[in-house]
């Protein structure tokens, strides 16, 4: 069976379908969804068969897996990392926004997504639909952008592709409007020093 396809308005989101989207990773369904850079695939983080189906389609093994996830704000994130002085500080100024930032997990993280790694990548991205999906659900989604197989377009950026693409490999596509094709930038701040590990969207200015 195909993909639900919903469109959801990132300036005025609709309850009832966020609340549907929600169902969907609640039941342990995989959801594409538009971010501040690209769209991202994502399930809820505590599902682990929805984890490793998203580990299926990106080719990889669980236990293998860089995966992010979205926070609605910083007082989540303090759940899940550990966040020093100058990493709050800075998170502070540019949350929400187009940033990955790579923290010291706590043990709140689940273990599939924790693999012999001591360190978590987090988001708050600078859109609504996704924030108020982990908002309405209680805990973070994963999210993992959605590569393109073309050598050109690194990421496909019109949700009706995407959905033609991946309809029979997730359970949902939200149409949140044209994505962006410029990933985000991915800061190591899980000491007091920051590591630009991959400069995307974001000034990374702000770090030095």
């Amino acid at each position: 069976m195909p993909a639900e396809f919903i469109k959801i308005y990132p300036q005025n989101p609709d309850e009832r379908r966020i609340r549907q989207v929600v169902a969907c990773l609640r039941d342990g369904g995989l959801v594409i969804y538009p971010t501040d850079t690209v769209y991202g695939l994502g399930c809820d983080i505590y599902n682990s068969r929805a984890v490793e189906r998203i580990a299926r389609i990106k080719g990889i093994k669980p236990q293998k897996n860089d995966f992010s996830f979205i926070c609605y704000d910083l007082s989540h994130i303090s759940d899940y990392a550990r966040v020093g002085n100058a990493a709050f500080k800075t998170m502070k100024k540019v949350l929400p926004g187009p940033y990955t930032f790579i923290l010291e997990a706590t043990s709140a993280v689940p273990k599939l997504l924790n693999t012999n790694k001591k360190t978590v990548g987090i988001r708050v991205p600078d859109n609504m639909i996704p924030r108020l999906i982990v908002k309405e659900l209680g805990n973070p989604i994963v999210t993992t952008s959605i590569k393109d197989d073309d050598e050109i377009i690194e990421y496909s950026t019109d949700p009706e592709l995407i959905f033609e693409k991946f309809q029979h490999q997730v359970d949902m596509v939200v149409d949140g409007g044209y994505g962006g094709n410029v990933a985000s930038t991915i800061v190591k701040a899980d000491t007091d020093y920051f590591e630009i590990i991959r400069e995307g969207l974001g000034d990374v200015s702000v770090f030095q």
